[in-house]
């Protein structure tokens, strides 16, 4: 008995060691191909593993970009805008490069309705397009507010719902630039 629980080992030591290899590049043996190499679908393809047969897969409810965090304040509320303005502060620093590059973004998504001045005078609203006239940005009314509650304007949209959220097209680091831009426009 006790010489076949040797041999066994042996051969079991031996089995181990043919597995292995010293090539990095090359895996060796596989024993279960089925789960080393799975069946990869395109995107766009119908898939049989799931009901619907699409392979897209929606993210989970509540689930949180990576190495983002999620905006704090809450959208069409008054409080929730005066206590953004308290609380969040212009992190960039001014400088002619932050001017230049809060121009640019201007130009890509405020002036159509803000107009190349700010004054609200933008081409949505003299081709009327646009049925109501956008805030003037250069008028003590939004040049008196705090950096975080215009950022949180540009985040979230207006409370009246004239302007709509731009989160989704304008990165957090750009908002606060076009802030600096804004600001530069009344002087």
């Amino acid at each position: 008995m006790k010489n076949n629980l040797k041999i066994l080992s042996f051969l079991m030591v031996l089995v181990v060691a043919a597995a292995c290899n010293r090539y990095k590049n090359d895996p060796g043996h596989t024993f279960f191909p089925d789960m080393s190499y799975s069946r990869a679908y395109e995107t766009y393809t119908t898939n049989p593993v799931f009901t619907d047969g699409f392979t897209m897969r929606l993210p989970a409810e509540g689930a949180i970009a990576r190495g983002t965090m999620p905006y704090p304040y809450k959208a069409k509320s008054f409080d929730e805008q005066v206590k953004a303005g308290l609380e969040l502060v212009n992190p960039i620093v001014v400088s002619e490069q932050v001017l230049a590059e809060g121009k640019a973004q201007y130009e890509i998504f405020c002036i159509s309705c803000h107009g190349e001045l700010g004054k609200g005078d933008g081409h949505l609203y003299t081709s009327k397009l646009f049925p109501a006239k956008p805030t003037s940005l250069v008028e003590p009314y939004v040049q008196n507010k705090p950096d975080g509650e215009i950022y949180h304007v540009i985040t979230m949209g207006s409370i009246s719902g004239l302007m709509g959220s731009h989160s989704s097209q304008v990165l957090p680091q750009n908002r606060w630039k076009i802030i600096h831009y804004v600001r530069s426009l009344a002087r």
